[in-house]
């Protein structure tokens, strides 16, 4: 699910054990409304953008190949509570492409539906992270960083979990020198330690 969704089921008390979000933001407003542990609060990951293409699309190198009428439909997460859609948003704005593609963008719930809008052709592109792209029948090509605000990803344990101790535990294991390899291999940035 995107991140604005699983917390918003979180602040009403949905039976989850640790949060992991695309954004900080996320769970430090967890944190203040005291449904998530302050202390075991940690950046997991800095995540990036890419331009992914179908493909049976053929090719596209840069935001501005958007434009091309061959690409009819482009997908991204929904900028309302997904930050990678919000990434998206902003990276369309900063290239000044935003209201030039309205009529192409097909809204993902989360980035999982709109990298598979691309992954199946229902769009020939979208503006996914770049840890889902590396699937089959997709290539993709990294999102100038300067045209959107970095994705730090933060965890946290949520207060009152009855595993508490696995919880902790296992934010410790994604955090730690295994978990940054695997979070390395699937493409994600690591926060300095």
């Amino acid at each position: 699910g995107s991140s604005g969704t699983l917390a918003s089921q979180i602040a009403g008390g949905a039976p989850v054990d640790l949060f992991a979000a695309a954004d900080t933001a996320y769970v430090d407003e967890l944190i203040a409304s005291e449904a998530l542990i302050p202390d075991t609060r940690r950046v997991y990951a800095v995540g990036h953008l890419v331009l992914a293409v179908s493909g049976r699309a053929g090719a596209a190198d840069d935001l501005m190949d958007l434009l091309d009428p061959d690409i009819t439909h482009v997908a991204i997460a929904n900028p309302d509570h997904a930050p990678y859609g919000r990434a998206a948003r902003e990276a369309l704005e900063s290239a000044g492409l935003w209201e030039k593609l309205q009529p192409k963008l097909v809204l993902g719930e989360n980035v999982r539906q709109a990298v598979q809008y691309v992954e199946t052709g229902n769009a020939q592109a979208g503006l996914v992270p770049r840890s889902l792209a590396g699937v089959d029948g997709i290539t993709y090509v990294a999102v100038d960083e300067s045209l959107y605000t970095p994705l730090s990803q933060a965890l946290a344990v949520v207060a009152g979990s009855p595993r508490e101790a696995e919880a902790r535990r296992f934010a410790e294991l994604v955090t730690g020198p295994e978990g940054r390899a695997v979070l390395a291999r699937y493409g994600f940035g690591l926060p300095e330690e």
